[in-house]
């Protein structure tokens, strides 16, 4: 596998590289060089495949002989170790559910790859790995756990005091050992930037040998693209051959990229939705041939307020900067925190049903645009991102008698909070990095 940036399609690197860096030198962000087609007799038998045979053929196209594939059937062994299925919610609807890994977030699967990709790696190079991370809610757990006694790999996460959810903040600051977190006073963005300077720091990167979780790396996306595909099988599987939509809640866009390289290796999608709450620049930008990025604002479903999406580069790339043709695939709609708990309050009213904020998010993304295509015979799925237990504060009486705490969150409330806390300096951060490095 042959990657370039998205700023300078001239040079290439291989996967190794892009895992180990996660942004180019000149600040874009790596895209393949290829994206194959998943062979068509792979694509016919999907309704037939397990979720980790479905995993390993995505996986060996993308990426070709960059993993030997004993070596690429255990990670992905590891990895897919938990289901994704895909419930009916109504006779046009069905949820993707993607939280029934260890921090309960989509993000697990990325985290779980990529931590395991890199390990394999470390071993064969007898080399240690400092990965820093920035996180708006889900990333941080995910990745807390994903890296946890990870060998050859220490863990930084920074995340916004006061703009995460008790349970999310739980994940990420209680583990020890290799996981350490900082509190930085701001928001997400203000967390995301200093993790970009660390990464332009030539003496940091030296010293730590730095590396990224974020979706910002290209392992991450990777492996999102499994449960797309999962999806379409466990659709026709259940013998629903109508034209799917696929509605994603999206924040820094990695989960939607995901998507729509699945589609550019043959799923056949009829339509992506972009759902965002009030943080609304990519809709925006599909209505307007203009992105105008700008300060995130907080909302209920946290995870998804950024402001200046890192994703959004690789959108651009996959179409050329072409809003016309992206357009051709991609819907955005935006909505509100009232739209957002009117839509938890209905759902869970009428099908007793609890979605947590992000899943409410992909939810009305997908109503509307089903709405405003009543003529189409159209199958709708929307991707469940988030176990609701994560924010038990957003829920009424009602909701509350339907909301479940799986194991995960038990083991938690106990456990004593361990952060440091950090005004948004990157000094203050260069300082604190490099003075765990010495010790």
């Amino acid at each position: 596998m042959q990657l370039y940036s998205t700023k300078n399609p001239h040079q290439e690197v291989d996967f190794a590289h892009a895992v180990f860096h996660s942004l180019p030198a000149d600040n874009g962000l790596y895209m393949p060089r290829h994206i194959p087609l998943l062979p068509e007799k792979i694509r016919s038998a999907l309704p037939d495949l397990s979720f980790p045979e479905v995993s390993v053929e995505v996986a060996k196209a993308l990426l070709g002989n960059s993993l030997e594939e004993p070596v690429l059937r255990r990670i992905i062994e590891q990895t897919i170790s938990f289901p994704a299925p895909l419930r009916p919610l109504d006779a046009q609807s069905r949820v993707l559910e993607l939280f029934h890994g260890p921090s309960m977030a989509f993000k697990d699967f990325g985290a779980r790859f990529m931590s395991r990709v890199m390990a394999h790696y470390l071993q064969q190079q007898e080399e240690h790995l400092h990965i820093l991370v920035a996180t708006s809610g889900d990333t941080g757990g995910a990745v807390a756990l994903g890296f946890y006694d990870i060998p050859r790999i220490s863990v930084t996460i920074l995340y916004p005091s006061g703009k995460v959810s008790p349970v999310q903040e739980k994940q990420l600051t209680t583990l020890g050992k290799n996981i350490s977190a900082i509190e930085v006073q701001g928001t997400f963005d203000d967390c995301q930037q200093l993790v970009k300077q660390a990464f332009l720091d030539p003496e940091l990167n030296q010293t730590l040998h730095l590396s990224s979780a974020n979706s910002i790396n290209i392992a991450r996306l990777i492996p999102q693209t499994f449960y797309y595909f999962h999806a379409f099988g466990q659709l026709r599987k259940a013998g629903d051959q109508r034209p799917v939509v696929i509605s994603v809640p999206s924040g820094n866009f990695g989960n939607l990229t995901a998507g729509l390289i699945a589609w550019k290796m043959g799923l056949p999608v009829h339509r992506f939705v972009a759902a965002t709450n009030i943080n609304d620049e990519v809709p925006q930008y599909l209505n307007s041939g203009i992105f105008t990025p700008r300060p995130s604002a907080h909302t209920l479903s946290n995870a998804m307020d950024v402001g200046n999406p890192s994703n959004f580069a690789r959108m651009l790339d996959l179409f050329g900067s072409d809003v016309g043709r992206m357009a051709e695939i991609l819907a955005g709609y935006a909505v509100t925190d009232e739209d957002t708990r009117q839509a938890i309050h209905e759902v869970a009213a009428r099908h007793r049903y609890l979605m947590c904020p992000h899943t409410a998010v992909a939810y009305l993304g997908l109503t509307r645009y089903l709405a405003d295509h009543p003529s189409e015979d159209l199958t709708g799925i929307f991707l469940s991102t988030a176990h609701p237990c994560k924010f038990p504060e957003v829920y009424g009486e009602e909701e509350k008698r339907l909301l479940v705490y799986p194991p995960q969150v038990a083991r938690l409330e106990d456990e004593p909070k361990n952060t440091l806390r950090m005004e948004v300096s990157f000094d203050r951060l260069r300082e604190v990095l490099l003075a765990r490095e010495t010790h």
